[in-house]
């Protein structure tokens, strides 16, 4: 099994390009399951779980032609509307094919996704959406067993904000027979830029980026040509590694748009932050201040930067609080991060960090992608070598990130 071995080294500077966005790209893969004709799509980022989800779309009839980040899926012979316990175990995005099968070929059977271990997050209104619409659901030794002859349109009002229920209901409404009006929808990016994909492919949908969507079903949806937005998590990623060792980088083929209250915490820390049409550049201080913060959906912070951030305020100058309120487990990083010197205590759904003068490098195991990413992030700066295992968590959201980091000057290498 890889490991990353990380030394204590100098400050990040130099550029680097920012990929395609991970959960951005898995719902418009599926997004060609709609469709008789192709779907030509570039910016796809090369991960374990965008490889993943091609296999599975391939299990279903998907012929795929992929070409670096450009990737072609031509859905006309899909005859297999089944996603395999298998396939899904390791994704949860994997349940994103529920709609998008359901409403084209009237059936599908899906099993119960997969994923990273950091607390529970149920496809009850995934099923209860689609009720709605007139599907039959039963859940059933594992799996979503969904029936529909066409779906129809309805108003749909989720009990919580979920980005691929919004997503899955998205699609499927896409191909209903009349209008589906989905309130309290998610407004991440990620669902505005599956919107627009739909779009070009003929749907009828707008409000994407609000809490209420509405989407007028068509009869069918045709082929088209769509690029994945950059990916912002891994664009806010890049921000604290440079951040923590005090350097000054310029990430290329991205987007501050999207990023609003992760530069703002930023700045509040200390840095220095320029923003361009497609690039960010960060100037960081020898020493960062403590900022506290408290995730929520879009557009707040994001749950998927806490870790990066709790990882920069273990060496920042002060006390931080960091409030987790999307997933229960998601703290699981705080013990591999004192193995490393930090100060951390938890107090329920909060961590209460206080600052170091320095960690110390160690052998640590990842626990989920985003966890893994903060122990990178704190590797930098630990004095000695730090070890990271488990590090299969990174290669299903970041796209060669040990090269990247060496390319902004981090000393870093992948070990078997």
């Amino acid at each position: 099994m890889d490991k990353l071995l990380l030394k204590s080294g100098p400050r990040l500077t130099g550029e680097i390009a920012i990929s395609g966005a991970k959960n951005a790209a898995l719902p418009i893969l599926c997004a060609a399951l709609l469709s008789p004709e192709p779907l030509r799509l570039t910016n796809v980022p090369r991960l374990n779980d965008i490889a993943t989800m091609q296999r599975l779309l391939r299990d279903m009839g998907v012929a795929i032609a992929a070409d670096g980040a450009d990737v072609t899926l031509d859905g006309n012979d899909l005859s297999n509307p089944v996603a395999s316990y298998e396939r899904v175990k390791t994704m949860r995005a994997a349940i994103l094919v529920l709609g998008p099968l359901l409403a084209r070929c009237g059936e599908a059977r899906v099993s119960l996704p997969g994923g990273c271990a950091i607390g529970a997050r149920p496809v009850d209104q995934h099923i209860k959406g689609l009720q709605a619409m007139g599907a039959e659901i039963t859940v059933e030794q594992g799996y979503i067993h969904a029936k529909a002859s066409r779906l129809k349109g309805a108003r749909i009002c989720t009990d919580m904000v979920t980005v691929t229920g919004t997503e899955n209901l998205m699609m499927a409404a896409c191909l209903a027979d009349g209008e589906t009006i989905i309130e309290n929808a998610a407004r991440e990016p990620e669902v505005v830029d599956l919107a627009n994909c739909l779009v070009s492919m003929g749907a009828r949908i707008s409000g994407a980026g609000t809490d209420v969507i509405r989407i007028h079903g068509v009869a069918r949806l045709h082929g088209a040509t769509h690029s994945v937005m950059p990916d912002r998590i891994e664009t806010g990623t890049y921000l604290c590694a440079a951040a923590i060792t005090g350097g000054d980088v310029r990430l290329r083929k991205t987007s501050a748009a999207y990023l609003d209250a992760v530069i703002d915490k930023l700045m509040d820390a200390g840095c220095d932050i320029t923003i361009e049409r497609d690039a960010i550049r960060l100037k960081a201080p020898p020493r960062l201040k403590a900022v506290s913060l408290r995730t929520a959906p879009y557009p707040a912070f994001p749950t998927d930067m806490q870790a990066q951030f709790m990882a920069i305020n273990c060496v920042a100058e002060g006390v931080a609080t960091i409030r987790e309120t999307i997933f229960e487990n998601r703290f699981m990083h705080v013990n591999e991060l004192m193995r490393l010197g930090a100060n951390i205590q938890i107090e329920g759904s909060n961590a209460i960090v206080r600052g170091v003068e320095r960690l110390e490098g160690a052998t640590v195991m990842a626990t989920d992608l985003r966890a893994s990413a903060s122990l990178i992030i704190a590797g930098l700066v630990a004095e000695g070598e730090t070890l990271i295992d488990r590090i299969y968590h990174l290669d299903r959201g970041y796209e060669r990130i040990e090269e990247k980091l060496a390319q902004l000057g981090a000393e870093v290498r992948r070990v078997s």
